[in-house]
């Protein structure tokens, strides 16, 4: 623990408790919707399923750099992730990303998807509203997770006809606000 660090952010009126909780929430619920959208992404198959494959699959591999950007800062902060795999499973700060009961069902599919991305959207609002002018390193990564999972939450929000939101899909970089935290 960085323990200095740990009394700045208190000092600054942050309830470090609170916070390392929701750390921890919200990085079992990246680490779970790495692992459930791996499930819905093979599942995304025919004519309307693979043109989907790529955005799923960067969402994916996005939210596993969320998890692994979070984990650097629960430490720092005092805190810990659990020792059990269900433990830290059943904390999550959103529910499962469940394959629908019927697979072949894309528009089912996609609303699993958007909806887990508009669960986090809630919980970095609520991390960075949190510690806005208070923890600013904490800040700064909950900000730029919050990038990421808006635009995912766009990407899908478009394939189910909800509206344009003027986000494309990105080339070549995978987590462009994230991955300055894990250098």
């Amino acid at each position: 623990m960085a323990r200095v660090t740990r009394e700045v952010v208190e000092q600054a009126g942050v309830d470090v408790d609170q916070l390392v909780d929701l750390l921890v929430k919200n990085a079992s619920a990246e680490l779970t919707t790495f692992y459930y959208y791996t499930i819905l992404r093979v599942n995304l198959i025919g004519l309307e399923g693979e043109g989907l494959k790529e955005i799923a699959e960067v969402a994916r591999i996005e939210d596993r750099n969320h998890f692994e950007a979070l984990v650097p800062r629960i430490y720092e902060l005092g805190g810990e992730l659990p020792g059990n795999m269900v433990d830290f499973h059943d904390i999550s700060a959103c529910p499962p990303a469940s394959l629908p009961s019927d697979p072949s069902d894309v528009k089912a599919i996609m609303k699993v998807l958007v909806e887990a991305e508009r669960c986090a959207v809630r919980g970095y609002s609520e991390i960075c509203n949190l510690t806005a002018g208070k923890d600013h390193r904490t800040y700064d990564l909950a900000q730029a997770i919050l990038n990421e999972e808006i635009e995912h939450e766009s990407w899908f929000s478009e394939f189910l006809g909800e509206g344009p939101s003027g986000h494309f899909m990105r080339e070549g970089q995978t987590s462009p606000f994230v991955s300055k935290f894990l250098k």
